[in-house]
């Protein structure tokens, strides 16, 4: 099993920095170049930077599951081809938004309710197939206390807003240069811990898991080597590809080892960049409301918060440096409450 997860981390890696440059040189003769927010921080220097890179990090997980994995697919319950569902799924709504972009020059891309409508039959689909797998349940694992806690048919909503919420958190993070590729390369690493420890000492079927311990550390692979083409100055952008992708990954992983309270630690940064969203929006709308002059004021310079500290000075490499800190000590944290 070991060698198998070493060699997915080889095999991912090497198929991102190998597929790497002729993905920058398609992407770019297509013209698939991002387009600035003009109300953003000055980033004018990355207008037209290629956009879709985070197909390097799909790719390298998609083969690893068909070449590494040491048992055959169990059925439709297979728990390493839930978590290339999901993940492909929710790239796929990425995808859609980023052509959009790319194509027809719209910032915006998607509608909306056009991306929540994609989310939303993502995250049920997923949240009936977790509910239904005999492997998953709708029984969580409380960390600290090593209890379990059965949601019973609550489980199915909160869930699927779980999917939902922590997709577009993720997409929200990747808005600097490295930001989501270092975090996601220690939150992977932090899932790769979390099923060697629940296969090693906590009994969990290696038929089952092994896959999904391939998953994970392929993950932290691709992340690897999209970084040598996305660190600052980037070659390359992850795109809503990428970052749905990584959502869907991430939550994925968090539910199939039935750990979705673990993101509250692991996935710290990507669910603080949500909430500061959410914090800047109602604020600006209740000082708006409440003040004499009707003016809107606003909790962080621009939010998310990542773009905040940017308004503030620091840079991009500082912020990335700041979140892969605050997210390596979360995760130990959160490795330590399964020992304890």
């Amino acid at each position: 099993m070991i060698w198998r997860m070493m060699a997915a981390l080889l095999l991912s890696l090497g198929i991102s920095l190998g597929v790497g440059p002729w993905l920058i040189r398609r992407l770019k003769k297509l013209h698939f170049g991002t387009v600035i927010y003009e109300l953003g921080p000055a980033h004018q220097q990355k207008q037209g930077t290629p956009v879709m890179g985070g197909l390097m990090i799909a790719l390298g997980m998609v083969v690893c599951q068909i070449c590494l994995r040491p048992y055959p697919i169990q059925g439709g319950w297979d728990l390493g081809l839930g978590l290339v569902a999901v993940s492909l799924l929710s790239l796929a709504v990425g995808f859609a938004d980023d052509w959009i972009k790319a194509v027809k020059k719209r910032h915006e891309g998607l509608t909306p309710w056009q991306k929540i409508a994609g989310q939303v039959i993502v995250a049920i689909g997923f949240s009936l197939w977790c509910f239904f797998n005999p492997a998953i349940g709708s029984r969580i694992i409380v960390p600290f206390l090593h209890r379990e806690w059965d949601l019973g048919l609550w489980y199915l909503p909160v869930v699927a807003l779980l999917v939902i919420f922590y997709v577009n958190s993720t997409n929200l993070q990747d808005g600097l240069d490295g930001l989501l590729g270092t975090i996601t390369t220690v939150t992977s690493g932090a899932w790769t811990v979390v099923v060697l420890l629940g296969i090693f000492i906590f009994g969990w079927s290696r038929e089952n898991y092994t896959s999904v311990g391939i998953f994970a550390i392929g993950l932290v692979g691709s992340c690897v080597g999209y970084l040598r083409f996305n660190r600052y100055p980037a070659k390359v952008f992850m795109g809503d590809t990428g970052s749905m992708f990584i959502g869907g990954a991430t939550v994925g992983l968090a539910l199939v080892t039935r750990m979705p309270l673990l993101l509250i630690l692991i996935g710290i940064c990507p669910i603080l960049s949500s909430v500061s969203v959410i914090l800047q929006r109602y604020y600006f709308k209740l000082t708006r409301k409440f003040s004499k002059d009707h003016t809107g004021r606003r909790l962080f310079r621009m939010s998310p918060i990542h773009h905040h500290f940017e308004k503030k000075g620091y840079t991009e490499t500082q912020i990335v440096s700041m979140y892969a800190g605050i997210t390596t000590i979360a995760s130990l944290l959160a490795i330590l409450g399964l020992l304890q």
